[in-house]
């Protein structure tokens, strides 16, 4: 046991050690770490096969207004930093307002925690970007006439559209926010 013990100090002391050699590249910011984003696909994809599982009392009352979540690379790379945190952001927004419309007409309790879970992990995304220094988003007064979004009238949709907008956009913005960026000394 000791051991081990010893083998793990002296593999976190490597690391530290690794870290702080000039020349050498920064460890990510935890902020930036994708791997809480996964996390949160994770659970918007149980979230997804829970609610394909689901009988009765898993249907939307009304169609909602979802994000696309198509990216066009050549688009999306020729958008500024701002634009594409504006596209993010109202994404996020239309999806929580999506969610949250589900979860008023979902009349099955065990669903109630995955959407909660999901509702939470937008806001925590949220709470990473403005932490990221990307200006706060003002969401529309209506998502009636938004550019690049579209409908969807099953709860099913609207959790695939989460998944693949965490999966695509997201991580995008993520990967390229000039915070996140690794610093070469």
């Amino acid at each position: 046991m000791l051991q081990k013990t010893n083998r793990g100090l002296l593999a976190l002391l490597l690391m530290v050690l690794e870290w702080s050699r000039p020349g050498l590249p920064s460890p990510l910011r935890p902020i930036c770490d994708l791997r809480v984003l996964n996390h949160f696909m994770k659970e918007a994809r149980d979230a997804e096969v829970a609610m394909k599982s689901c009988g009765e009392g898993c249907t939307m009352s009304e169609p909602v207004t979802v994000p696309q979540t198509r990216v066009d690379f050549d688009v999306w790379e020729n958008k500024n930093g701002l634009e594409q945190a504006e596209e993010v952001q109202c994404g996020l927004w239309l999806l929580q307002q999506g969610l949250s419309s589900l979860r008023t007409s979902v009349t099955d309790t065990a669903l109630h925690s995955h959407i909660d879970n999901c509702i939470r992990n937008l806001l925590s995304i949220n709470a990473v970007l403005r932490s990221l220094n990307i200006q706060e988003y003002t969401p529309p007064t209506s998502a009636t006439g938004l550019e690049g979004t579209w409908s969807v009238t099953s709860a099913t949709d609207l959790l695939q559209v989460h998944v693949n907008f965490l999966r695509g956009k997201v991580r995008l913005l993520l990967l390229d926010a000039q915070a996140c960026q690794q610093d070469v000394s």
